[in-house]
């Protein structure tokens, strides 16, 4: 019965997203000009290529920055009930935290922090 149940539900998902895509490609406006294939960047016109490589290493440092971010997201509710939990909440905190440092460590013994 849950996986008659499971493949319903996901069945119905599929059908609702592609409904919803479907109307909104047939009533979405459509308009093609050469001015909305250019690049656009800060409201200045590209001189030069506009398709250029990028360091991998700025793709790395964004992505660490957006990891440990939303780490300290995780930090709030802690903070929060901190005091309902007691002692189970500090050492599960301690934990979080020390793999915070060693993700961080090794970022940084990698040289993933350095802006060059």
């Amino acid at each position: 019965m849950n996986f008659v149940l499971l493949v319903v539900v996901l069945l119905t998902a599929i059908a609702l997203v592609a409904v919803a895509l479907g109307i909104a490609k047939a009533i979405s406006p459509r308009s093609y000009n050469a001015q909305k294939a250019e690049a656009y960047e800060c409201g200045i016109p590209t001189r030069g290529k506009s398709w250029m490589q990028f360091r991998v290493g700025y793709y790395l440092f964004a992505i660490l920055f957006l990891m440990f971010d939303v780490e300290t997201v995780f930090l709030f509710p802690w903070a929060v009930i901190t005091k309902d939990l007691g002692v189970a909440a500090l050492i599960s905190i301690l934990f979080f935290l020390v793999i915070l440092v060693l993700g961080l460590a090794y970022a940084w013994r990698k040289g993933a922090l350095e802006w060059k």
